[in-house]
């Protein structure tokens, strides 16, 4: 099939995953508000809950996730004629749709038993989180800076929701009333800079404003100001230093299902709309001169200020929380490098993110009894023992985020390192080095109390479980883990294939930087 987005139909079906999970979600939200859609009180024969209704509404969901993937498998048939629409049909778009959608799976499968615990709403939960997936695929479908920023908006009012959800806990209202303050105000950077990218190229289309600036009509002073806005906006979205002071505490205060998922996927989409603007539409030398040494300040002070101070915090929660700002920088690294071995590796390293971090917060729900109390570190002693197969997928995550060998996440740092060094960031390569290397510290002392330390007291973990969906996520994430750090080629083979259709757009991305 050819679109050539003459019609409004072919718009129409370049949207089919967006299309399929919106109608979805509002089909979600109705049926949740349609009957009383509460968990069941009984077990199975395994001594589960019987999640009761509310576990047909996660079920329903799933599906739409399972539907709206057939559709973006399906769009690989499709052909685009031309690359100057606001709606990009390309491999980048639909490898950046399967991270979403993955993440989007695995943050549903192990809410279940947490959504039971709290008592939550459940449609309107599950409805959210499909509302967010779909402005997750905007920002990643968009070449138009309208559209990114509809996108944001989609993703951003739904996350901040899903932050706020549990009105019974003080932590969780404060934290998404402080998401929404600050993100309200990192939009309004954004907004102004595409203003000003507007007024200096005369466009927001991102092929558009690259033409512009290739051929040197676009007013530079304007231009300047426009990027170092863009990149306050999309910093505040990935949680770069500076612009990191949210992270911590929404982390914390958040539902553990939505850390998870916001921790992985709303941190993926704001890079892979971050990658597109300013490979696509700020790839020329003279506006990568403007942008590389931020870039590379900010990549930097990302990857030191977040590892020291993760070294020391108690609370899992929050130290995952700088483990993730940490990890923001390593990608910092990529964009920084803004070659086609660079891209390629981030496309492979937010697929292995998503997989390890989204499991890493499972287990944590599961010793934290589906609820937010067991978060310190010194609750994790003796948990090895006591529950050997759960602590040794947690230590697989672990040693995967601090990038041990045999695992997807060494292979990830690796392929950054690749990537920066073809652009000879040989300082930057050592800092990432040296910081991952002070990251084994706090991932392995969590790892190091589950094995190496007694319980604070007999039966500490007696009541810890992980239901059958949420042992489907772990499971599936832990043999994707190993088999993309044993295994890596088909997975980096598939992203390099789909940086090579962004490569088309932008002219200068599949070429290397001196």
């Amino acid at each position: 099939m050819t679109l050539d987005f003459s019609r409004n139909l072919d718009y129409f079906w370049a949207l089919l995953p967006e299309i399929v999970l919106s109608v979805w979600a509002m089909v979600v939200l109705v049926a949740g508000v349609s009957g009383r859609h509460r968990p069941g009180q009984r077990t199975d024969s395994e001594g589960d809950p019987d999640f009761g209704q509310g576990a047909t509404l996660g079920w329903l969901a799933l599906a739409g996730i399972l539907v709206a993937g057939f559709f973006n498998g399906w769009l690989y048939g499709v052909t685009e004629v031309g690359h100057t629409s606001m709606i990009a049909v390309d491999h980048f778009r639909l490898f950046a749709n399967w991270i979403f959608l993955l993440a989007g799976a695995l943050a549903i499968l192990i809410s279940f038993s947490y959504v039971y615990r709290q008592r939550l709403q459940v449609g309107e939960f599950y409805g959210l989180i499909l509302l967010a997936i779909t402005g997750m695929m905007f920002m990643a479908a968009a070449r138009d800076l309208i559209v990114i920023f509809l996108g944001l908006e989609v993703m951003s009012i739904s996350v901040y929701a899903l932050t706020a959800f549990n009105r019974r806990d003080r932590k969780s209202g404060e934290a998404g009333l402080k998401y929404f303050l600050l993100g309200a105000f990192s939009t309004g950077f954004l907004l102004y800079g595409i203003a000003l990218v507007y007024g200096a190229t005369g466009s927001t289309n991102v092929v558009a404003i690259g033409a512009s600036v290739a051929n040197g009509t676009a007013r530079t002073g304007l231009l300047t100001v426009g990027i170092a806005l863009l990149t306050i906006g999309f910093a505040f979205k990935v949680s770069a230093v500076p612009f990191h002071m949210w992270t911590p505490d929404v982390y914390e205060g958040a539902p553990a299902p939505v850390t998870a998922f916001m921790s992985a996927a709303v941190k993926a989409a704001a890079f892979v709309a971050f990658l597109r603007v300013f490979l696509v539409g700020f790839d020329a030398a003279t506006t990568y001169d403007i942008w590389y040494p931020i870039m590379w300040w900010l990549a930097a002070i990302t990857m030191v200020v977040a590892n020291l101070i993760a070294l020391v915090q108690s609370n899992v929660k929050r130290m995952l929380a700088y483990s993730s700002i940490a990890h923001a920088g390593y990608l910092l690294v990529a964009l920084t490098a803004a070659n086609a071995t660079a891209a390629a590796g981030m496309l492979f390293y937010l697929l292995v993110y998503t997989l390890m971090n989204i499991g890493a917060f499972a287990v944590v729900i599961a010793v934290s009894h589906q609820s937010e109390e067991r978060l310190q570190i010194e609750d994790y002693a003796g948990f090895g023992w006591s529950n050997p197969l759960l602590g040794v997928l947690l230590t697989i995550f672990l040693l995967s985020l601090a990038g041990f060998p045999g695992t997807g996440g060494f292979m990830g740092k690796i392929y950054l390192l690749q990537g920066a060094a073809d652009s000879g960031l040989w300082v930057l390569s050592v800092i990432l080095v040296l910081s991952t290397m002070v990251s084994y510290w706090y991932y392995l002392r969590v790892a190091w109390f589950m094995w190496m330390r007694e319980p604070v007291s007999e039966g500490q973990h007696d009541l810890v479980t992980a239901p059958l969906p949420m042992r489907l996520a772990l499971v599936a994430s832990v043999a994707l883990i190993l088999y993309m750090g044993i295994f890596p080629s088909s997975a980096l083979g598939f992203a390099q294939a789909s940086v090579h259709g962004l490569g088309s757009l932008g002219g200068g991305l599949l070429g290397l930087r001196p």
